[in-house]
C-alpha cells in the first residue's frame, strides 16, 4: 500500500462503539492536565521516577500543546471521548514516524473515568486501523515497562509480538523495571482483522 502521510496531517474523527477518537483543541488542556496528574498514568507510562512525586505537566505548556496537535503533519494525535458520557478520557498518539521505512509508535493513556470498560483496546483498534489501512504504515511498535502487565495483556491480544526487552531502563522509587519493545506488521493486522471479520472505521 502507498503510503499517504497527508492522512496524518488531516485530522480524522475515528467513530468506535464505546469511543469517539477526535482532534484536540486548546481547551481539552485543562482535562488533559488533570488525566495526566494521575498518579497510575504517571507510573504505568515511565513520566515520573517517584510515585509520589507532583505532575511534570504545566497548565499552560499543555495549552500550548493541546491547540498545536493539528498542525502537525508527521505525527498524529486523538482525544478518547466517551460515548456514553462525552468527555474526554484520555489519548491515543501516533508518532516517531519514519517514512523511510513506513513506521511509527503508538502509545495510549486513560484517567481513572476511561479505565476498565474497554476503551482502551478500541482506541488502539481504532488507531491502527487508521495506521495500517488509511496511512499504509508497514510497522506500528510500542514501548510497555513491565510493571504494566494489564497493558502488555491487551497489545497481545491486538497481535503485537515482543521484540525485546530495555533491561532496566526505567526507575521508580529507586528501583529499576525492564521495559519491553512490542510491534505489529501490516500483514499481521490484515490476517488478524480478517480472521476476526473486524472492519476498519469507515469501510
Amino acid at each position: 500500500m502507498t503510503l499517504d502521510l497527508g492522512a496524518l496531517g488531516r485530522t480524522p474523527v475515528l467513530e468506535g462503539e464505546l469511543i469517539r477518537l477526535r482532534p484536540f483543541v486548546e481547551g481539552d488542556a485543562e482535562t488533559m492536565h488533570e488525566v495526566l496528574a494521575d498518579p497510575e498514568v504517571q507510573v504505568l507510562t515511565g513520566s515520573v521516577v517517584s510515585s509520589t512525586g507532583t505532575s511534570p505537566f504545566d497548565l499552560d505548556g499543555l495549552r500550548a500543546w493541546y491547540g498545536s496537535r493539528e498542525e502537525q503533519d508527521d505525527r498524529l494525535d486523538l482525544g478518547v471521548e466517551d460515548r456514553a458520557s462525552g468527555r474526554l478520557v484520555g489519548e491515543v498518539v501516533l508518532n516517531e514516524l519514519d517514512p523511510a521505512v513506513a513506521s511509527a509508535n503508538i502509545r495510549v493513556l486513560l484517567g481513572p473515568q476511561g479505565r476498565g470498560r474497554g476503551l482502551g483496546t478500541e482506541a488502539m483498534r481504532l488507531t491502527l486501523a487508521h495506521a495500517f489501512e488509511r496511512v499504509g504504515l508497514h510497522r506500528v511498535s510500542l514501548h510497555v515497562i513491565s510493571h504494566n502487565p494489564r497493558a502488555r495483556h491487551v497489545y497481545e491480544g491486538l497481535g503485537f509480538v515482543h521484540e525485546g526487552t530495555l533491561r532496566e531502563s526505567v526507575v521508580l522509587d529507586g528501583e529499576r523495571h525492564d521495559e519491553h519493545v512490542m510491534s505489529l506488521l501490516a500483514h499481521e493486522w490484515s490476517a488478524l482483522t480478517a480472521a476476526k471479520g473486524v472492519r476498519p472505521p469507515g469501510r
